[in-house]
């Protein structure tokens, strides 16, 4: 039985439990589980308010409005609220992996951690877009629809991620 409390969840259910999110984001709102498009959706609506002449860009404009898009919005907010409580609930603590990986490489302070993390966000959610997905958009939902171009979205990302480790464990 799972419950809110557990130091973790098991793999199986959570991962069942995220399936089966997609079958009311196909039902209801005609759209499958991602979160890079969540960013567009933000920023675009942010450079809408600066430069009203931002909406008239086709990328943007997509992503300005709709179901769909605040869909994925409410779901990378729930992600993120849903793991600052289950870590609260729960009582775990360890130190976050930024502060592990950049240890290992010689950044100790919060001023040096903080741009290396937003350069490296800002990488990875620039690939992500490039992909036309993320992890969760293709793997989880583009895998689901047995779409060739996440398998191989996904099998691209797991060596990346793979390569990355290998290289950081060597320096």
């Amino acid at each position: 039985m799972l419950s809110l409390r557990d130091k973790a969840w098991s793999p199986y259910a959570a991962g069942i439990l995220i399936g089966l999110l997609q079958i009311p984001a196909f039902l209801l709102i005609n759209t499958a589980l991602g979160a890079s498009s969540s960013y567009v959706t933000v920023a675009g609506n942010l450079a809408a308010l600066v430069d009203p002449g931002a909406a008239k860009i086709d990328y943007i404009a997509k992503h300005l409005a709709g179901a769909k898009n605040w869909w994925q919005v409410a779901l990378v907010i729930g992600v993120a609220l849903g793991a600052l409580l289950s870590s609260r609930l729960s009582g775990a603590s360890r130190p976050p992996m930024s502060t592990v990986w950049s240890r290992g490489l010689g950044i100790t302070s919060m001023a040096q951690r903080a741009p290396l993390a937003f350069v490296a966000g800002f990488i990875m959610l620039f690939g992500a877009r490039i992909a036309d997905g993320c992890t969760s958009g293709h793997g989880l939902s583009g895998i689901a629809q047995l779409a060739i171009g996440s398998f191989i979205a996904v099998a691209a990302m797991f060596a990346g991620g793979i390569a990355t480790a290998l290289l950081l464990r060597r320096v």
